[in-house]
Formats: structure tokens, C-alpha cells, sequence
């Protein structure tokens, strides 16, 4: 038995909440003159009226049955801003198809950053910065939920579904770590202001600077240039925006703790650890290949190489170089790094570097088994011991994510595009990249792709914004009934 109650009442806040987005947008548009700013307003007043017509009072005791509801209100809240989100594309003209501006919200909400526009600086202004927001939006993701849901069910039995599930035993959302959420979101508003600061400092535009801010703290990678960060042409910019990808890729606890002065807290965690290290690795390989046989003096293999390998391992998608050019030693490197994501808790997409290091931890603790067949061996993580139903849990999730992307490399061959476009493609959408390798690689857009594959990667962004059984429960059988 589902609540829909509940439901609706949490779809009916939120819409609410992206027609004030829209209103901020619809600003943006003001200030610059443009007649975009008048879609933004209609487009604001269907989704506020959406949400009150669908406003939903509640009992005084209300209750849920379990965390189906969850499930629903997490994998629809992602639906429900996309498809709005479409509107002002649509009513401005900027994206006259339903499709294409449906792919290109998607994009923004799931913060993937692959685009259909094929002349972006021709855009409003506040088409742009309406695109960067959405990827804002959706990195902050879980937190707005929770700042959203709690402050109307603070009195009722609310429990919503953990939908990362990390491999680390978690909380489920519960109004006792609203504070703390709060905080979160503080910290993520903090981080915006500072990597804002920062590239106006260094040159970047103020309106640009916003937008870029907005799509690298959520890992998105949407630029307001056709060429995007290429177009600025600056080391010090690369820099400011690698150490932010980093930080974007980071545990928003882990940087709460590291704000607040107890790096103790930061060095102690394992998965951090493994996470600075595969980015030091990988940065180091990629610097010494580009110097050594790609003719790049160091300083500029190493700035490269670091901004790329970060790009691709937070899942954000910024690029200034087309990669593929760099020769097939690369292509493979970063075409593993796909797999990766940032640490569990942060605004990136991908397997987790936790699932890797917890699975990595499984592998060498199995030959010490097999040697020792009696003995309890345990899987261990921070000092804790992992469970071997959680151990099992991340090995279906792993085996289901290489499933769906081999499925999308079918569906992709199936339409023409050749086995490295079709690999990779499938395996930046499921983990929220943007670019990927051949046809669909950095300088390039998905315009040319047919109507029905935008629909199937949209579908693989939501898959892998929203870790694939979020949205597949919603398929079972067992799922509706009592």
C-alpha cells in the first residue's frame, strides 16, 4: 500500500520550488534585456500553479508504509523537474523539439552535461545560466530533498529511502539530521561563492564565472562556451577549476570536517585516501605519457593531464583539449576512469570509489580464504567490519551497471555509431560524464543523434543519477503489491 498523499504534497513543494528557480533565471534575463526573461515568468507560473493545484493536506497522523513511497518521490523528482525544466527552452525558442529540450534538462538535473545545442554562445543569457542551475539543482540533489520534505513531515513517520546506497552502512533520512543537512547545504553555497571569487579573479567574466561555479561544484560540466573552458585560455583558471572538481568529488562531510579544522577526521578515512590516490596515479601516468611522447612541455602535460583525469574521474565533463587526439594509451586511461566517480557522499556520479575499494578489499581478502578456508577473514573498511550481504550487494550492483551498459552499447551499435563511440558514449551517460570517445567526444554535441537515442540516453542518465535500482524497483511486480 503506497501513501500518495505524501506524494503528492512532496511533488507539489518542489514544483513550487523550481518555479522560484525559474523566477531567479527570469531575473538574469531582466538584467541583460532579453525577451527569454518573459518565458522564464510563464514558464514559472505553469510549474507554481502545477504545484498548488496538486497541494495535498495531510492528517495529523499520517502514515507511510515503507519506503515504496520514497522510491517514488526520489526516482519522479527527477522526472517531474526535467520535464518542467523543458519550458523554458520550449517557450523561449531556444529548443523548438520537446525531445531534445527534455534531453537537454535531463542533462542539467543529472548534472551529465551533454548537450544538443550546437551553437551555445548564441544563447540568452539566461538560457545559459537557467542550463548551469539546473546542474546546481541537481548536485545538491538529496539535501534539497531533505531540507524540502522535513520541514512539512517533521511530525509524522516520514522515512525516505537511502537512494546511494554506498556499501557504508548509512541513515536513513530522519528530521533529527535536518541540522546537519543544513549544513551541507551551507557548505555547498560557500564553495560557489569561493570558486566564483576566484575565476573573477583570474579574469573569467562575471556572468560566466557564475555559471561555471554553479556546473563544477555539481560535477555537471555545462559551459556558456561553445569550446567551453578552452575558450579562456588560462592556466590559472584550470587550476582554480581542477582543485574545485576535486573537492566536488569529495564527500560533503569529509569537507564540513576539513572546514572545520579536524583534518584528522579527513586523513583517517579510507576511502578518501584511495580516492587522492587513484587521482595521483592516474594524473602522474597521464602527465609522463603526454610529455614524454606527445612533444607537451612538463608544466603543461601535468596541468592537462591533471584537469582531464579529474574531469573524467568526478564525473564533471569540463575539457580544453580534444583527448582524442592523444593517442590510444590515453583514450584507454581515461576511458577506465569512467568507471570511477567520486567518494560516496559527494556530487558525482559513477560506481563510487567506494564500491572499488570495498570490492578491491574483497578480492585480496578471498585469496587469504582460499588459503584459509576456516578462517573468519572479514572485509574491513575505516575499522569496521563490512558485512558479507553488503560485500554481495555491491557485487549485484556492479554486475547490474556493466549489464545496463553493455545494453547500451547494443543500442547504440545498433544505430551505427561504432563499437568506441557506442562503448563509451553508453558509459558517460550511465555515469553522468557528458563527453565520451569517437563521435560524441569534447567539441562535440548529441544533436546528430537520432530522437529515439536521445530518449534511451536520457533514460541512462536517470539510471545512473539515481544508482539503477532506485528506478528499476519501480519496474518489479513485488513493488505494488501489499
Amino acid at each position: 500500500m503506497i501513501n500518495f498523499r505524501i506524494i503528492a504534497r512532496v511533488f507539489s513543494l518542489l514544483l513550487i520550488v523550481e518555479g522560484l528557480f525559474m523566477l531567479v533565471s527570469a531575473g538574469v534575463s531582466f538584467l541583460y534585456h532579453e525577451q527569454a526573461a518573459s518565458a522564464f515568468c510563464y514558464s514559472a507560473l505553469i510549474a507554481i500553479v502545477a504545484g498548488v493545484l496538486v497541494f495535498t493536506p495531510l492528517r495529523n497522523k499520517e502514515r507511510i508504509f515503507g519506503n515504496k513511497e520514497g522510491y517514488i518521490i526520489v526516482t519522479g523528482i527527477w522526472l517531474i523537474f526535467s520535464t518542467f525544466g523543458t519550458l523554458p527552452f520550449l517557450i523561449s525558442g531556444s529548443i523548438t523539439s520537446f525531445g531534445d529540450a527534455f534531453f537537454e534538462s535531463m542533462s542539467g538535473f543529472t548534472t551529465t552535461g551533454a548537450t544538443i545545442l550546437t551553437n551555445i554562445e548564441s544563447m540568452p543569457h539566461g538560457i545559459l545560466f537557467w542550463r548551469s542551475l539546473t546542474q546546481w539543482m541537481g548536485g545538491i540533489g538529496i539535501i534539497l530533498i531533505s531540507l524540502s520534505v522535513f520541514p512539512v513531515f517533521k511530525s509524522f513517520n516520514l522515512q525516505i529511502a537511502v537512494v546511494e546506497f554506498s556499501g557504508q552502512p548509512t541513515d536513513k533520512i530522519r528530521p533529527r539530521i535536518k541540522d546537519a543537512a543544513k549544513r551541507l547545504v551551507a557548505i555547498y553555497f560557500f564553495l560557489t561563492l569561493a570558486e566564483i571569487t576566484l575565476l573573477i579573479f583570474g579574469g573569467m567574466p562575471f556572468f560566466d564565472a557564475i555559471c561555471h561555479s554553479f556546473s563544477t561544484l555539481s560535477t555537471g560540466g555545462f559551459s556558456t562556451r561553445n569550446n567551453g573552458i578552452a575558450a579562456f585560455s588560462s592556466p590559472y583558471i584550470m587550476i582554480v577549476i581542477t582543485i574545485f572538481m576535486f573537492i566536488a568529488g569529495t564527500n560533503m562531510t569529509l569537507i564540513y570536517f576539513g572546514l572545520k579544522g579536524n583534518f584528522k577526521k579527513v586523513a583517517g578515512k579510507n576511502e578518501f585516501i584511495f580516492y587522492s590516490l587513484i587521482c595521483f596515479i592516474f594524473v602522474s601516468v597521464v602527465t609522463l605519457i603526454l610529455y614524454f611522447k606527445s612533444g607537451f612541455s612538463f608544466g603543461k602535460a601535468l596541468l592537462d593531464g591533471a584537469f582531464h583525469v579529474i574531469s573524467i574521474i568526478t564525473t564533471t565533463g569540463f575539457y580544453t583539449q580534444d583527448y582524442n587526439l592523444w593517442g590510444s594509451i590515453i583514450l584507454i586511461i581515461l576511458f577506465i576512469l569512467m568507471f570511477t566517480g567520486g567518494t560516496a557522499g559527494s556530487t558525482s556520479g559513477g560506481i563510487k570509489i567506494v564500491r572499488l575499494l570495498l570490492i578491491t578489499k574483497n578480492n585480496l581478502q578471498e585469496l587469504k580464504r582460499l588459503i584459509h578456508p576456516t578462517a573468519f577473514i572479514p572485509v574491513r573498511l575505516d575499522k569496521r567490519v563490512i558485512s558479507q550481504n553488503t560485500i554481495y550487494n555491491l557485487l549485484v550492483f556492479i554486475m547490474l551497471y556493466f549489464f545496463v551498459m553493455c545494453f547500451g552499447t547494443f543500442i547504440m551499435s545498433f544505430m551505427g555509431y561504432d563499437i568506441i563511440t557506442s562503448f563509451s558514449t553508453s558509459a558517460s551517460m550511465l555515469g553522468n560524464i557528458g563527453p565520451g570517445l569517437g563521435t560524441f567526444g569534447p567539441f562535440t554535441n548529441y544533436s546528430s543523434l537520432p530522437m529515439a537515442g536521445k530518449w534511451f540516453l536520457s533514460a541512462l542518465m536517470l539510471l545512473g543519477r539515481l544508482e539503477l535500482l532506485t528506478v528499476m524497483v519501480l519496474f518489479s511486480k513485488n513493488f505494488y503489491r501489499h
